[in-house]
This record gives C-alpha cells, structure tokens and sequence, in this order.
C-alpha cells in the first residue's frame, strides 16, 4: 500500500528573525516597525527586553527616536519561555545582554512555529562580538544589519565607541556615553 505523506501539510513553520547593527542604527525602531505590521495582522505578539535595560522606561521597549511598545522584563533567557503563552510572534530587544541559553530559546520557540524577531548589538565597544549575537547570526534565517552615521566623518558607521573610561562590556547607556562611528574614524580613535 502507498501512502502518500506531505510533512509540510497543516504545519505552521516558525523562524528567526535577526536585527544587528551599532549603537543609533535603528535597530529597535526596526523592531518595532515589524511588531506593528504583525499587530495590524492581529497576530499575538510578546516583546521581552533584558531587566538591565532601563534606559528610558523600566518596562517598555523605547528607540533613541522615542518610539515605544509594551514588554515583559526578564533576568535571564530562560525566563522567556516562563512569560511565553503561545504568542505567535516573539520579540527580543537588546539581545546581547542574555546569557548563551537565548539560543536554545528561539530554537524552542521556532520549532513550535514562533517568528521570533531579535534586535540587538552585534560588537561591542571593543569592535568584538558581544555575547550571543554571533551565534544567533548563524542561526536565523533572516539577518539585517542596520549602520548609524558616523558622527566624525558622515559615513555608515558599525561600530559603537565608548565616550566614558568605564572598561566592562556592558555599560547600558545613550548617546552621553557612545558615539557611531565609520570603521576609519574608529580605527583613528580606538587604537
């Protein structure tokens, strides 16, 4: 007897979605844009955002540009599938605050049919990949990479120069503390 199997038939296919780009590029505008196109559609949305990031509001997710949409705070990666009740669309701001564990998260969250859309820095002020942007570069599906302008010269800038002393990685700040530049100005600057 044959039977016939269409795997594909009736299933809903998730993927990953990643925005990167330096400090200013727009990233986080980006990523709201897309959660308002997937809200006009109806579609269940959840933005989470790293506790961390209080920049301009303790809950909401809000761009440099003043842009703001409603999320949940979360301390680690892990905590995500704990907020997570079958939303359709899963956003996450500020990526590379998480720990590595965001990884085995949107691979959960894509394989039970989830676009999950993710924003964040992929260097640091050091020009070295930050945290776990490099591996979920690898693994989405959909990559943008968005550029600033370099403050110094008017180029598209990548790279997120650190204007205060502090030498951790992680320094969650505005335009007080980083500038955009172009990789020539930078280079100038930074060595």
């Amino acid at each position: 007897m044959f039977l016939e199997h269409f795997p594909e038939e009736g299933r809903v296919h998730g993927w990953i979605e990643v925005v990167c780009g330096s400090m200013f590029s727009g990233k986080t505008e980006e990523l709201i844009r897309r959660l308002r196109r997937a809200e006009f559609a109806n579609q269940k949305i959840l933005l989470v955002k790293p506790r961390i990031d209080d920049r301009y509001h303790k809950q909401n997710v809000i761009s440099h540009q003043g842009t703001s949409f409603e999320a949940i705070c979360v301390d680690d990666s892990k905590e995500i599938l704990n907020v997570w009740k079958k939303e359709r669309v899963v956003a996450i701001d500020e990526a590379q605050f998480f720990d590595e564990g965001i990884v085995d998260v949107c691979h959960h969250l894509s394989a039970n049919g989830v676009r999950v859309i993710i924003a964040g820095l992929d260097m640091d002020f050091q020009g070295t990949p930050f945290g776990p942007m490099p591996h979920l570069l690898s693994i989405a599906e959909y990559v943008t990479k968005v550029h600033a302008i370099c403050v110094s010269c008017g180029n598209l800038a990548q790279f997120s120069h650190r204007t205060v002393a502090e030498k951790e990685q992680v320094l969650v700040g505005t335009v007080d503390q980083y500038k955009p530049l172009c990789r020539s100005c930078y280079n100038k600057i930074a060595h």
